[in-house]
């Protein structure tokens, strides 16, 4: 519709013109004037007036060519700049387009930079709620082992302290006994002197046999004394060592009703030199294993004969269970 009406203004200059230009023509031509009587065909020249129509037409051709060349560059240019408007029209629309599309997908970023943030701080908020609840199991873990070590460290305490009582009432107890013996020794001699005086007319040789024989029942006696105290110190010291592993050794349910059977050499110190496996469940001879050497050095007597009797022995390991 706006190329149509563009179109008319050129049109109507255009007839406007040749209206002018058909009455500039129609006011050269002289009506007044009469016509001239027609020479011969041969040697009358022609009248001016047909030469200045002529003359005009060809200059009104001229015009209206000129006029539709000028109409018809009006019509171009204005195609052409019609063109260009739409040209620009659907530029403006596309940049439009374009700017909106940015528009939409900077929108879509920010709303999906948006949800990551979000994530990213819940992500951080549930790490640091973790970190903080592995801190504090930690925390209650390192407490745990520091009661148990203080609880540990507390029996050893009392177990030493209660084997210093046990030495101290060994030793008085000892001493007791030898003295004890010592009077006894005493009495036995006062009455052997008694009965030697008495018998002193006997035979000398039924004196030496009596003596001899009662030498022999007081060795023997004090033989078997001494064996039986022997077996007694070793089942004490037995009985220490089994408990000292029992302290270190780490036991679980599984273990429950097994038992390892192992061998142990001990320095006079106490300190294991050896350790060998004999028999048993292996978790439990693992776990007797590593009681052993966490333990270091076990309860040994001082007393060299008691010592003989221990220094190699065989233990028999059994879990126990509260």
């Amino acid at each position: 519709m706006s190329g149509n009406q563009n179109m008319k203004v050129p049109i109507i200059i255009s007839a406007v013109l040749h209206l002018g230009v058909i009455g500039a023509l129609a006011m050269n031509v002289d009506f007044s004037s009469k016509p001239t009587p027609m020479a011969s065909a041969n040697n009358t020249p022609q009248p001016e007036a047909l030469k200045a129509v002529a003359v005009d037409q060809s200059k009104v051709d001229d015009y209206v060519k000129k006029v539709k060349q000028d109409r018809a560059d009006a019509a171009r240019k204005e195609r052409e700049r019609q063109a260009e408007l739409d040209r620009k029209a659907d530029d403006a629309r596309k940049a439009r387009e374009q700017e909106q599309q940015r528009i939409q997908k900077l929108a879509e970023q920010r709303k999906q930079q948006e949800v990551e943030t979000q994530k990213a701080a819940a992500a951080a908020e549930a790490a640091r709620i973790k970190q903080q609840q592995e801190q504090d199991k930690a925390a209650k873990a390192e407490a745990a082992r520091k009661q148990k070590e203080q609880e540990q460290k507390a029996a050893e305490e009392a177990a030493q302290k209660a084997e210093a009582k046990r030495k101290a009432e060994e030793a008085a107890a000892k001493k007791a006994e030898a003295e004890r013996k010592a009077r006894e020794e005493a009495e036995r001699k006062a009455r052997a002197e008694a009965e030697r005086k008495r018998k002193a007319e006997e035979a000398k040789r039924q004196q030496e046999l009596e003596m001899q024989q009662a030498l022999a029942a007081e060795q023997a006696q004090l033989s078997a004394a001494r064996s039986r105290q022997l077996l007694s110190e070793v089942d004490k010291y037995k009985a220490m060592i089994t408990s000292t592993i029992q302290r270190n050794l780490v036991v679980d349910d599984s273990m429950r009703g097994k038992v390892c059977k192992v061998q142990v050499r001990l320095a006079p110190d106490g300190f294991v030199t050896n350790l060998s496996i004999l028999s048993g469940d292996p978790q439990v001879c693992r776990a007797a294993q590593s009681a052993i050497n966490k333990a270091g050095r076990l309860p040994v007597s001082q007393e060299p004969d008691v010592y003989q009797q221990m220094k190699e022995i065989n233990l028999e390991v059994r879990p126990e269970f509260n």
